[in-house]
């Protein structure tokens, strides 16, 4: 063992690092003991499994980014860095426990970007009307969320970010609206 540290220091010229090579060695000749020949060279056998150790750790160790922690700690970051996706996800919810024709109106209005004028006529409504079910939308999510109502929770399986959530059900509002204008 001292041998093949002191053979580890001369390779990488690095303490810490002829540490974990030396270590390394010792692990990877345990596991393929079986490939040692009784009879023979053990410690060449393990200065070559130290060698190749390195070069492997040589061919690598390009593509590894140091981290530098007071750099790091310099970066900077938002407060309540997850909060928001919590709320996101929370508003998601309490859009799917909207009234249909509100969550249609507030889905095209506010997630859409359609003017109140494009939206009444994509659901074949007054404007007053489309203005009217956008209010009470946006006046019965903020009940929601303030009141602390119980939402459902999200479905199990393979989750969906809440943004891609909202986006599929302004897809699925599109598809049908345009499915029952072409069946009209």
């Amino acid at each position: 063992m001292p041998q093949l540290r002191i053979f580890a220091r001369s390779v990488c010229h690095n303490r810490t690092l002829a540490e974990d090579m030396a270590q390394q060695t010792l692990m990877l000749a345990w596991r393929g003991q079986a490939g040692f020949t009784a009879g023979t060279n053990l410690k060449s056998w393990l200065f070559t499994i130290l060698r190749n150790q390195f070069f492997s750790h040589r061919r690598r160790a390009w593509r590894e980014a140091h981290w530098d922690c007071e750099f790091g700690e310099r970066i900077p970051a938002p407060p309540d860095e997850q909060g928001w996706t919590a709320d996101l996800c929370d508003t998601t919810r309490a859009i799917g426990v909207l009234p249909q024709a509100q969550r249609e109106a507030l889905l095209l209005v506010a997630a859409g970007g359609l003017s109140f004028e494009d939206t009444a006529k994509f659901c074949g409504a007054p404007i007053g009307t489309v203005k009217s079910r956008v209010t009470r939308a946006r006046v019965n999510l903020a009940k929601i969320l303030d009141d602390g109502i119980s939402l459902p929770q999200r479905a199990t399986g393979r989750a969906r970010p809440a943004a891609g959530d909202i986006l599929a059900q302004l897809s699925a509002l599109k598809s049908v609206s345009a499915l029952t204008a072409a069946h009209a």
